[in-house]
């Protein structure tokens, strides 16, 4: 599985983000200021400053979110959260065809996230397009969903016919590089504890989590 779509925050406080957010009018700024070289050229969205009181009380919110849920934990084996900020497009902008920078400033990217804030009925466009190397794939969530993929696909949001769209993206470090390996480890860990839930612990199941444990020590960093 390489995507994860997941509801992570509830109404409350995707509410409370939401509210929050429309507070916010003088800190918005243009996205390609944190754009790499290649990125900036295609980016055409606003970006709240990360640095204002607002984006660093809801990114806190956010990480501790995802730190916080078993699935996405799960999936990611996160080793450090990062680069979270929040964006808004309205009618006519988009992001281009682009790849995420494989070191940022805040850390490697293994895996990006995208967390839906605005209503999906309340825009046209503004689809996420996430491409592999035999496909691609079309994303538009509801409010609070999370979308988690793999940094190394090229990636691209669709140009804003009417409304506003808003989203929280980010960054993981995973303590696994490699995305096959991930896989692995999150179907074995998902088996183990669908075994666990049914049928409880023993002998046999113990030597299941003991695999997946040195499993992780040795693909891990």
């Amino acid at each position: 599985m390489n995507y994860l779509t997941h509801q992570l925050l509830n109404a409350e406080e995707i509410n409370f983000i939401e509210k929050e957010l429309e507070q916010e009018n003088q800190g918005w700024e243009d996205g390609k200021k944190t754009a790499g070289s290649h990125a900036s050229i295609v980016k055409n969205n606003l970006q709240l400053k990360r640095k204002s009181d607002t984006s660093k009380k809801l990114s806190s919110l956010v990480k501790q979110k995802i730190l916080n849920n078993a699935l996405v934990k799960s999936f990611t084996l996160a080793k450090h959260i990062h680069g979270i900020m929040f964006t808004k497009s309205s009618k006519g902008m988009s992001y281009g065809r682009h790849i995420d920078n494989a070191y940022m400033s805040s850390g490697r990217a293994d895996l990006s996230f995208t967390i839906f804030v605005s209503d999906k009925n309340q825009y046209d466009g503004g689809e996420l397009l996430i491409e592999n190397l035999s496909s691609e794939s079309e994303f538009k969530l509801d409010r609070g969903e999370i979308l988690i993929y793999p940094s190394t696909y090229l990636h691209s949001v669709k140009k804003i016919l009417n409304g506003e769209r808003i989203v929280c993206v980010g960054w993981i470090e995973s303590y696994v590089k490699s995305i096959e390996e991930r896989e692995y480890l999150f179907d074995l860990d998902a088996g183990a504890r669908s075994l666990l839930a049914k049928h409880g612990r023993s002998d046999d199941l113990d030597l299941i989590f003991k695999s997946y444990s040195n499993l992780l020590r040795v693909m891990g960093d």
